[in-house]
């Protein structure tokens, strides 16, 4: 038995359209119950069965990972406010890997990797999570908004107590010997 195990390279017909400065992490064949295909983990991003584009990592809201299943929940902007985006969850997706390898880890390590910053707080008739995210080619944190199921998110005071708090955040997030 060999020391060091190679994995196999990815086969070129499950390769995704990548960019030109996009290189292959991890892979993994997977099943989702709608057919099989491969989950491919990218420095970008993760490109899922089924989907003609890449995720990038500031976009996995939540990744889960159970020793058998991968779930990602993907997360779409719905609006964009003065300085921030507002998030909402898509439906998570889960991917049996038989065979996962590096993929759970790289997955993981990227989507920790692009949070710089996460607190949830109360707004007036509800509640949600401000996030500065890290996105591949961009200088800087991406901030974004992520509502609770119910908070009523066009209301003024609801805008205005989120506004403050992106702003907080923001400045204690910003370096003063600039």
């Amino acid at each position: 038995m060999p020391l060091f195990r190679r994995r196999p390279k990815l086969p070129p017909a499950d390769r995704p359209p990548l960019e030109r400065d996009e290189r292959v992490l991890a892979w993994a064949a997977a099943g989702n119950g709608e057919g099989d295909g491969v989950v491919v983990a990218t420095n970008l991003g993760l490109w899922l069965p089924g989907r003609g584009h890449r995720i990038g990592w500031h976009d996995v809201v939540k990744a889960v990972w159970s020793g058998r299943e991968l779930t990602v929940t993907p997360g779409e902007q719905v609006a964009e406010r003065d300085g921030y985006l507002v998030v909402a969850e898509l439906p998570a997706e889960q991917y049996l890997l038989l065979d996962p390898g590096d993929l759970p880890h790289q997955v993981r390590t990227r989507v920790t990797r692009s949070v710089a910053y996460t607190q949830h707080h109360a707004v007036p008739g509800g509640s949600g999570r401000v996030v500065g995210r890290r996105v591949a080619g961009s200088d800087g944190l991406t901030w974004m908004v992520h509502y609770d199921p119910g908070t009523p998110t066009d209301a003024p005071d609801v805008l205005a107590e989120t506004d403050r708090l992106v702003a907080t955040a923001r400045a204690a997030t910003t370096p003063t010997d600039l």
